[in-house]
């Protein structure tokens, strides 16, 4: 089995599952694969797309084939795709899953692909159940389920979405790898000199697309805490807006708390999220529901600590007291988090954070793939 064919978002699409796509088709290649991403040409249209653009500006990886086929919206164009990519004959398709809205689209793919009894077809789930609902969204998943011979979940809870909707297909829980494809840590004082951030000053921060479930409104409440007013800990909120700002700027002036952030949301490209995890003292993710989160592997990769909420898959991501600390999703379960991590210190958590780091190697990855792959049967 050499030949891989991963099929999900890539170059020049943006975003942690394109970068997620690169760092795993390397990985492939790193043990003597061929490995090859199948993308989009059309990912959503523009009107269900949140952001400013699903494009990115930064080259593309190097080394890595990316081929940008599916049409998300076009029927013809999925038959089109899988008939093609039937004929090619990977012997391992790997198949991200993360939205029911790709359901129609990869379902008719792979049911093509499947003809030609040869490619074992792995589906690596994200999410089975969507972090924000929509109608359709249980016949979209279960359509897609049907056409994948073995499942690969990164956390419990995805897992346990998924097995009351699977037959006999396998179903195998790994842990997400760590992100170490944006270069090695720099010491806190680099990176804040290239984001205008004081050297001496206390900082926590908020990462990734800004979405309800993620919570950011539960941390800007905790920020308003009078002992995070008087230990002068600021947040510094660095992603784009994937919803209407206007009621957290509403919240912010409520709180009066505007002194209180730095507010860096754009989009964040891939060539300076270094800079901001390594700014930061701690890692903050306050998310009211989660399955898992690709900030965690990247905090892991720069050694910072996490603050994390008691939900889906987090904790179990971050034990507590040992990479990070887990409070509640409320405002002041939060904040006491906060002041008992600035308490307890970094250096506190380095040892359980190398230690973890170690163990989310792509290498395990990897092999927990192949093993799942090698196990289906033709």
């Amino acid at each position: 089995m050499k030949r891989v064919m991963i099929i999900g978002p890539a170059h020049p699409l943006r975003g942690g599952l394109a970068t997620f796509d690169h760092r795993l088709a390397s990985a492939f290649q790193e043990k003597g694969y061929t490995a090859e991403i199948i993308s989009f040409s059309l990912q959503y249209p523009s009107f269900l797309f949140p952001g400013k653009t699903q494009f990115t500006d930064e080259p593309a990886p190097a080394g890595t084939p990316i081929r940008s086929l599916i049409n998300s919206i076009n029927p013809i164009n999925w038959i089109q795709v899988g008939n093609k990519l039937s004929k090619e004959k990977p012997d391992l398709v790997i198949v991200r899953y993360w939205l029911p809205f790709m359901g129609p689209s990869l379902g008719t793919i792979l049911r093509r692909i499947r003809k030609n009894n040869h490619s074992r077809i792995v589906c690596l789930a994200d999410n089975i159940i969507p972090h924000e609902t929509r109608p359709g969204d249980e016949t979209f998943t279960r359509y897609f389920i049907r056409t994948c011979e073995a499942f690969l979940t990164m956390s419990e809870k995805v897992k346990e979405d998924l097995l009351p909707r699977v037959k006999r297909q396998s179903v195998t829980l790994a842990a997400h790898p760590r992100y170490d494809n944006f270069g090695a840590a720099i010491d806190s004082t680099t990176a804040r000199a290239k984001l205008g951030i004081a050297p001496n000053q206390k900082i926590i921060l908020f990462f990734g697309f800004i979405r309800r479930y993620k919570g950011l409104d539960l941390l800007l409440q905790a920020m308003s805490n009078s002992t995070i007013r008087e230990q002068n800990i600021k947040l510094l909120v660095a992603g784009e807006f994937y919803e209407d700002r206007a009621a957290y700027d509403k919240l912010i002036q409520q709180l009066n708390i505007h002194d209180q952030l730095i507010l860096k949301t754009d989009f964040i490209p891939d060539s300076q999220v270094r800079d901001y995890i390594c700014a930061a003292d701690f890692v903050i993710q306050p998310y009211k529901n989660a399955t898992q989160s690709g900030v965690t592997p990247l905090a892991y990769h720069f050694e910072k600590p996490m603050l994390v909420t008691n939900v889906g898959g987090l904790p179990g991501l971050v034990p507590h007291e040992q990479s990070g600390l887990v409070c509640e999703p409320n405002p002041e379960s939060i904040a006491n988090g906060v002041l008992k991590l600035y308490q307890l210190g970094p250096l506190y958590f380095q040892p359980h954070l190398l230690r973890i780091k170690q163990e989310l190697s792509w290498t395990r990855f990897i092999d927990k793939l192949i093993d799942l792959a090698n196990g289906i049967q033709k």
